[in-house]
């Protein structure tokens, strides 16, 4: 055998080896430790959960739910321009994941209403289609959850539900020109291989209208960071729909169907349902009754640094950064209060990293009182929208309002 053919053997057995490894030890019993508070999206709230695990492939994550599994980034992280894969925040739906692959076998089908119906291997969609890449932040609907007011159920994420990467695979559209979509085709259904832990329970699957799914952006990834994606964050395939939330970015996908008819199941039509306003609003006293699907990442900035319990100290610099990401709508400013909302000054912003991408900003304080200081960070895009003072619906998704961050200065 030719030493290049060998060693790619060799390589393809390694990788074998380690998924083997990692169905053996996602069956074993999860290690917690015990954490310090830590920061949050807002120090005044009531203080959640922040028990720490490790799971495969995964660095100390913050555990939310263990079946299935979700795991928040820890806020440090964000530092970085690009979320390392092994802190990549985790969300599924269905218990039952997926733990092991033959990637020699492994098929993305794709059928309905197209003229061929096509069974890809991964050396197919390497091979037969044109690799492109983008840089996108992925965000769980619910990220920030946890700073609603008043209090809304599920999951208590803080500012961790979400990542940014740099993605590589294969343009979706190019996918469906070759199965060829027959006309009359209106919506195309994506699901992954995750399954529930009873046969009732619906099946996790997405939708996008065909135009959206030929728009040349949508993409089936098959590398994150430049590395295989990780098998909690969807091995071997993953469905990326830049500027939307990441509950249409199916994991472990494997199905894609074209239809001739708007799809109306369950995790479309009775699931991450918002209210039918642009501001993503309603009243705790009158929630909205018609709702739509949710769709578009809100505008919204975060603090990275300092952390709520960091050493702050008087008439000393203290440098503040943050995040601030879109739809994919430019950033046309962020500015920054430490008093509170009375007055406001520019933060400088970092070179756009990708249209899709979050963007980086920074601005230099020198704290001139002891005692708590109440900063604020708000965003304006391009369109002249600028992130509002309040916010609120009853699933505490597409958080825009602005945040705020309390730092006790000695």
């Amino acid at each position: 055998m030719p030493p290049v053919m060998e060693a790619m053997q060799q390589k393809k057995q390694a990788l074998k080896k380690a998924i083997g490894a990692f169905a053996i030890l996602l069956t074993l019993p999860i290690f917690i430790t015990a954490c310090g508070s830590g920061g949050s999206a807002n120090s005044s709230k009531p203080k959640v959960a922040d028990d720490m695990v490790k799971y495969p492939e995964k660095a100390e994550m913050r555990l939310l739910t263990d079946r299935p599994p979700q795991l928040e980034t820890p806020l440090r992280v964000f530092k970085e321009d690009f979320t390392p894969n092994e802190y990549f925040f985790v969300r599924w739906h269905m218990a039952q994941l997926v733990t092991k692959i033959d990637i020699d076998t492994f098929r993305l089908y794709i059928g309905g209403a197209v003229n061929k119906t096509l069974a890809l291997s991964m050396d197919g969609l390497k091979t037969k289609f044109p690799a492109d890449s983008i840089v996108a932040v992925a965000v769980c609907a619910g990220n920030s959850r946890s700073t609603f007011e008043p209090q809304v159920p599920g999951s208590q994420w803080r500012n961790g539900g979400m990542g940014n990467a740099k993605w590589k695979g294969v343009k979706l559209k190019n996918i469906l020109a070759m199965a060829g979509v027959k006309e009359g085709a209106v919506d195309v259904t994506f699901q992954g291989m995750d399954r529930g832990a009873l046969p009732a329970i619906p099946a996790f699957i997405k939708s996008l209208g065909i135009q959206h799914a030929m728009d040349g952006e949508v993409m089936i990834a098959y590398e994150m960071n430049g590395a295989p994606i990780p098998m909690l964050n969807g091995y071997p395939l993953k469905l990326v729909v830049p500027g939307w939330y990441a509950t249409y970015w199916v994991g472990a996908l494997n199905s894609i169907n074209v239809l001739t008819e708007k799809y109306t199941g369950f995790w479309m039509e009775k699931a991450y349902l918002v209210p039918p306003n642009t501001e993503i609003n309603e009243s705790p006293a009158s929630p909205a009754q018609a709702r739509v699907p949710i769709s578009n990442i809100k505008m919204h900035s975060i603090f990275v640094a300092p952390e709520p319990g960091d050493a702050v100290s008087v008439n000393k610099p203290c440098p503040v950064e943050g995040l601030v990401f879109t739809d994919g709508t430019p950033i046309q400013k962020v500015e920054i209060s430490v008093d509170n909302g009375k007055t406001w000054a520019p933060a400088k912003l970092n070179p756009e990293l990708g249209k899709y991408s979050w963007r980086r900003w920074r601005y230099d304080w020198m704290p001139q009182a002891t005692g708590i200081n109440h900063l604020k960070v708000r965003a304006t895009d391009s369109a002249g929208r600028t992130q509002p003072e309040q916010q609120w619906n009853k699933s505490g998704y597409a958080r825009g309002f602005i945040e705020h961050l309390e730092i006790d200065v000695k």
